[in-house]
């Protein structure tokens, strides 16, 4: 049985407590940096750790008069510290803290993201190997192809999930920056001494250079990248999808115990949790779109951008969180049907064999174009009466001048074509996750 997904580390990462309480510990951080450069007094410091406090309520009632949210915050807040709150908020703007602590954020965000790619960058891998001896018939544009394995499709999945974290692990780092620089990013009333000392007590690299915001090529690389992994995670579940087809069924996602398919027809078993994957990953290349438009604000900054982050960032984070969760319980309970694997083999008759044929009888001399004109004569003789190919070609004078039983034979077997699998999976035993 799937769990029920719940989300309380997610969800707090972007509860609006712990936004405010990033918000204060910037804050503080600011004043004591002050402090060790003798502009505050350490008395001042002791009374602020004490009694700087906020109150979500409080700091909501404020707002409905400033409009502000930085304002209410620090309003909210100096009321609970009193006179010493004059050196809270000295130099700095409000972007100061609101892209600093959005940093934060993002990089908490990041890390239950990545944590959950790399278990499923794992399973991926664990059931290629598990399944690497599991035949069944490749398609190219929907129709059959070659024959391959499973584990083929799975151990492409734990590659490109690698590629995926990688993506992730690197926009972690470049979202993980902050900046203290003031109204328009010239440290006017605040020493760059200030913003080092802050960002290197948070974990956070310090912007080279910015305006009143950090800029937002790196919060569009971020979500950039969470689209890129969510359109791979489409495209597994896709692949399910496509293979739990009533006349394939080779795959199937997990139905519960209890699971009803269809409210008028009780016999139904559908892709619904792949299908929500396909779907939501649309949200996320929209969103994603969302903030390649906020890279561009006019001058120095405008808050074109603001209402945006508000939702496509914490939505983007959180969906694709929920969706590696999601198909990893997925991968895990994946059904398999073994035996329609090896149906779906024989479906077309010897069809998929047909390349073998093809580069033997190139072997005998023949130009791959007269080779391939015998092939395919056969081949379309075989689509349309359903004989198997292989009898067909036995029975071709051209073909048998030229190829024995046994060569014939030979072309038809599924061992010899998967010879040269063995490769991927030395290759997947080697991938760093």
């Amino acid at each position: 049985m799937i769990p029920r997904y719940t989300l309380p580390e997610m969800a707090e990462v972007w509860s609006e407590e712990n936004k405010l309480r990033k918000w204060l510990d910037i804050e503080i951080l600011a004043v004591e940096a002050r402090v060790e450069r003798g502009e505050v007094p350490q008395e001042a410091l002791r009374e602020i750790r004490e009694r700087a406090s906020f109150d979500l309520a409080r700091v909501r009632e404020i707002e409905e008069t400033v409009h502000h949210d930085v304002i209410a915050f620090l309003t909210n807040v100096a009321e609970n510290v009193g006179e010493s709150s004059r050196y809270l908020h000295y130099g700095m703007t409000s972007s100061d803290i609101l892209d600093t602590g959005l940093a934060l954020q993002m990089r908490e965000a990041m890390d239950l993201i990545i944590a959950e790619a790399a278990s499923l960058a794992s399973l991926l891998r664990e059931k290629a190997l598990q399944h690497r001896d599991l035949a069944m018939v490749g398609r190219t544009h929907g129709v059959h192809a070659e024959p391959m394995v499973f584990g083929q499709k799975l151990a492409l999945w734990a590659f490109e999930m690698a590629r995926n974290l990688r993506r992730l692990r690197e926009a972690r780092e470049v979202v993980s920056c902050g900046k203290l620089s003031g109204a328009v990013g010239t440290y006017a009333h605040l020493d760059p001494a200030v913003e080092e000392y802050v960002c290197g007590r948070l974990g956070l690299k310090t912007a080279e250079v910015s305006t009143q915001v950090l800029q937002r090529d790196r919060h569009a690389e971020c979500l950039a990248a969470i689209a890129v992994a969510g359109a791979s995670l489409e495209k597994f579940a896709l692949e399910i999808r496509g293979l739990q087809r009533t006349e394939i069924l080779e795959a199937e996602e997990p139905f519960r115990s209890g699971q009803k398919g269809s409210s008028a027809m009780p016999h139904k078993r559908n892709p619904v949790l792949c299908e929500r994957i396909c779907g939501l990953a649309r949200i996320l290349r929209a969103n994603a779109v969302a903030a390649m438009e906020n890279v561009a604000l006019w001058h120095e900054r405008d808050i074109s951008h603001s209402s945006v982050e508000r939702v496509i960032i914490p939505d983007s984070t959180t969906l694709l969180h929920y969706m590696l969760v999601k198909f990893r319980d997925i991968l895990r309970d994946l059904h398999l049907h073994p035996d329609n694997m090896r149906r779906n083999l024989g479906l077309t008759r010897g069809l998929i064999f047909s390349e073998s044929v093809l580069l033997a009888l190139v072997d005998t001399g023949l130009t791959r174009e007269e080779a391939y004109a015998l092939v395919q004569r056969n081949a379309m003789e075989s689509w349309a009466s359903g004989k198997e190919l292989l009898s067909l070609l036995l029975e071709d004078t051209e073909v048998t001048a030229r190829l024995s039983r046994e060569e014939l034979e030979a072309c038809f077997d599924l061992q010899v074509r998967l010879r040269n699998v063995s490769r991927i999976f030395e290759r997947l035993q080697g991938l760093e996750i």
